[in-house]
């Protein structure tokens, strides 16, 4: 046997433990002999295994039960520190089965990365598991970059320049241009309604602004120096008020809303609005946010919340409703 397939052994061993060994599928040392040569091609003495286990207990911190501790065989143990649990990689799956702001193929090639992260047992379980492919899932392929380029400037406290698209009607198409090409001072990466945003504050501006991961391009660092300073609780406070993600000055608000939105509101708005009951059909909330994103939001939920204050947000969705109704009813 060469230097590189004594050194293999330790690795062989480690490897079939990940992938075929658990607390429910306990392997004897033939069995992992046996699984050995199956994966490697490579006839392993018991005595090495015995040995090579003790190492990996012993000199690499790995939490292995031994037949001396279960009178079964040998399974290694998750490590909660370092290793996901079944479940969490679930979650991760579905998240990237699901989102929108991840192209196709990269999507995919995090699931098979997440699969490799499990036992061939674990695995069986979402055998036939498809990623689907959600209406307006990007096939930017740059947003995974973007995060991680983004995170090196705001690391090193640098500007960057990207490329910024929006979908435009171009005659009698729609088609997806270039708007502008903007330098900017990036302070964090934000999460709203299944899509990354990068807040940052524009080259000639003061106030925070954000942008789509999905629709940024060809972003690169600059060596300029980011100048404004932003406290983690200025990013905070904008990410926690500024509703569906729209920038701009912030008001109070009054509302009274159905008890049906009450678990919505807490957790759409949290430590920011003031909740009084009114009766055990509805509520009352006042807030202070950005109207634009707030107003959106009591539309779409026209028949569960009512405007009180101010009164030219109440008067401006008094007049989309009438507007609206003389579409419908001429």
């Amino acid at each position: 046997m060469d230097l590189y397939e004594k050194n293999g052994n330790i690795l062989y061993i480690l490897n079939v433990l990940k992938k075929y060994s658990d607390e429910e599928h306990k392997l004897s040392i033939s069995e992992l002999k046996e699984k050995i040569k199956e994966e490697y091609g490579e006839d392993i003495d018991p005595r090495t295994i015995r040995r090579n286990i003790n190492l990996l207990q012993q000199k690499f911190g790995y939490d292995i039960s031994t037949y001396n501790d279960n009178k079964i065989g040998y399974y290694i143990s998750n490590d909660p520190e370092t290793d996901f649990e079944p479940g969490e990689i679930r979650a991760i799956i579905d998240t990237f089965s699901y989102s929108t702001f991840i192209e196709q193929r990269m999507a995919k090639g995090i699931i098979r990365k997440c699969k490799n992260l499990q036992n061939v047992y674990e695995n069986e379980k979402i055998k036939n598991y498809r990623v689907y492919s959600p209406k307006g899932r990007t096939n930017n392929v740059e947003v995974i970059k973007n995060i991680e380029d983004i995170s090196n400037s705001i690391m090193n406290k640098n500007k960057v320049k990207f490329e910024y698209w929006k979908y435009c009607i171009v005659g009698d198409r729609v088609e997806k241009q270039i708007v502008s090409t903007p330098v900017v001072s990036p302070y964090a990466i934000i999460y709203d309604k299944q899509q990354f945003y990068m807040l940052a504050i524009k080259d000639g501006n003061k106030e925070f602004y954000h942008y789509r991961l999905d629709r940024i391009k060809n972003l690169k660092e600059l060596a300029e120096i980011i100048k404004i300073s932003k406290s983690e609780k200025d990013i905070e406070q904008y990410a926690d008020t500024s509703v569906e993600v729209f920038s701009g000055d912030e008001v109070e608000i009054e509302a009274e809303c159905n008890e049906y939105l009450l678990g919505e509101v807490i957790e759409k708005f949290g430590k920011n609005v003031e909740i009084a009951p009114i009766n055990k059909d509805s509520f009352k909330m006042k807030l202070k946010v950005n109207p634009f994103g707030f107003k959106l939001w009591a539309m779409r939920n026209l028949d569960l919340v009512e405007v009180k204050k101010p009164i030219n947000l109440r008067s401006e969705i008094i007049k989309i409703i009438e507007d609206a109704s003389n579409k419908y009813l001429k």
